[in-house]
């Protein structure tokens, strides 16, 4: 059985919009948001929580430390 995610949570004071956790998730779980934060970013949000197999790649690859997958 393929392991699931609860949550993915983007810390938005962390994350500056590089969009790598978009690019790596191999299950197209992210996407850009449609709306721009206080700094002037597109953050990342989910689009698909249940494509989410907690390979946590956006966890390991954020060079800010800003997502978090939580899991069943």
């Amino acid at each position: 059985m393929a392991r699931k995610a609860k949550r993915i949570v983007i810390d938005s004071k962390l994350c500056k919009g590089c969009h790598i956790c978009i690019s790596i998730c191999p299950h197209g779980v992210l996407k850009i948001s449609d709306e721009v934060d206080n700094r002037g970013f597109f953050l990342p949000e989910v689009d698909d929580i249940d494509a989410c197999r907690v390979c946590r790649l956006c966890e390991m690859e954020c060079p800010d430390f800003a997502i978090s997958v939580v899991s069943e």
